[in-house]
C-alpha cells in the first residue's frame, strides 16, 4: 500500500468518525426530546388526574349541598297535597303537583350525579351475591305500580323462566333497569313497555326494556350513552330530562362486566338492553344450592 492509499484510508476513517459523531449528536437530541415529551405528557396526565379529582369532589359536595333543600320542598309539597293546611283550588293543586314533580326530577339528577362522580373517582362498592330474577323483576313491578298514572299505556314483566341464578349487584342491575323503565314510561303516552330477560350464549343474560313509544333516530343511537345526551326533538324539549340516566346506565353496566346497547327507530319504539355476565368475574363465590 502506497502513501496515496494510506492518505485515503485515513480520510475514509475520518468521514466515517465524523459521520458517526452527527449520528451520535442526532440520537442524543432526539434522546433530550423523547425525554422532555415524557415529562410533558406525565405533567399532563397529572393535571388531568387533579382537575378528575376536582370534578369529582365538586360533583360530590354539590349533590350533598342540594339533597337539603330539595327534600324540604318536596315534604312541603306532600303537606300541600294532604291539605295538612286546609283545602286547596283546583288552580293551587296543580301548581303544587308542578313544584312536586320538579322537586323530584332534580332530586333524580342529584343522585345520578352523585352516582357518577363516585364512579370516576373509583369510589363504588360492587357487591355481588346470588339471586333468582323472578324476585328482581317482582321487585321492580312492586316500584313501579304506585307511578303508573297513565291508563294507556301498560308496563308487562315477562316471567323469566328456565333462566340460572345470577351471580351481581342486584342494586346496581336494578338501578339499570328502573332508568330504561322510566324512560320507556316517559316517551310511551300509548301502548305497552315490555321487560324481558333472556340467556345469550351458555354465560350472560340480556335484560330489555321495549316500548311503543317515540322512538330514536338512527343517527342518534350512537349518543344516546353519552353524558348529557338528550334526542333533539319536539317531544325531548316538552318532557325535560337530564341526560344523565343512560350515561349511568353505561358505566354501571361496565362495573358489572356488561354492556349497554339501543335499537330503535323513529316512531316505532325503542329496546334498551344490558348484556350481563351470569357470574361476575371479581372474587370466588360459592355456587348456589
Amino acid at each position: 500500500m502506497n502513501s496515496t492509499d494510506v492518505v485515503d484510508a485515513e480520510d475514509a476513517l475520518a468521514a466515517s468518525r465524523r459521520e458517526v459523531d452527527e449520528l451520535r449528536a442526532e440520537l442524543e437530541e432526539t434522546n433530550r426530546g423523547v425525554v422532555a415529551l415524557y415529562a410533558e405528557l406525565d405533567a399532563q396526565a397529572e393535571q388531568l388526574q387533579k382537575a378528575t379529582e376536582l370534578k369529582s369532589r365538586f360533583l360530590a359536595y354539590m349533590s350533598h349541598e342540594f339533597r337539603t333543600p330539595i327534600s324540604a320542598i318536596r315534604s312541603i309539597a306532600r303537606l300541600l297535597s294532604d291539605r295538612v293546611d286546609g283545602p286547596l283550588t283546583p288552580e293551587q293543586e296543580k301548581q303544587v303537583g308542578f313544584v312536586d314533580t320538579t322537586a323530584t326530577e332534580l332530586a333524580e339528577m342529584v343522585d345520578d350525579l352523585l352516582d357518577l362522580a363516585k364512579i370516576e373517582a373509583g369510589r363504588v362498592d360492587i357487591s355481588p351475591a346470588w339471586f333468582e330474577m323472578v324476585d328482581l323483576f317482582s321487585a321492580l313491578r312492586g316500584m313501579f305500580r304506585p307511578v303508573l298514572h297513565n291508563p294507556a299505556t301498560a308496563l308487562i314483566f315477562e316471567e323469566p323462566e328456565g333462566l340460572p341464578k345470577l351471580y351481581t349487584d342486584d342494586r346496581k342491575l336494578s338501578q339499570i333497569l328502573r332508568n330504561f323503565i322510566s324512560n320507556a314510561l316517559k316517551f310511551t303516552p300509548h301502548g305497552e313497555v315490555r321487560v324481558t330477560a333472556m340467556p345469550v350464549g351458555e354465560d350472560s343474560i340480556r335484560f330489555s326494556v321495549a316500548d311503543t313509544g317515540i322512538g330514536i333516530a338512527p343517527e342518534h343511537h350512537a349518543a344516546v350513552f353519552d353524558d348529557f345526551s338528550q334526542v333533539d326533538s319536539p317531544v325531548q324539549k316538552r318532557l325535560r330530562g337530564t341526560g344523565l340516566g343512560l350515561s349511568l346506565c353505561r358505566q354501571l353496566a361496565g362495573l358489572l362486566g356488561g354492556r349497554v346497547e339501543v335499537a330503535s327507530e323513529l316512531g316505532k319504539g325503542s329496546v334498551f338492553s344490558v348484556t350481563l355476565p351470569v357470574q361476575l368475574q371479581r372474587q370466588p363465590a360459592a355456587q348456589p344450592d
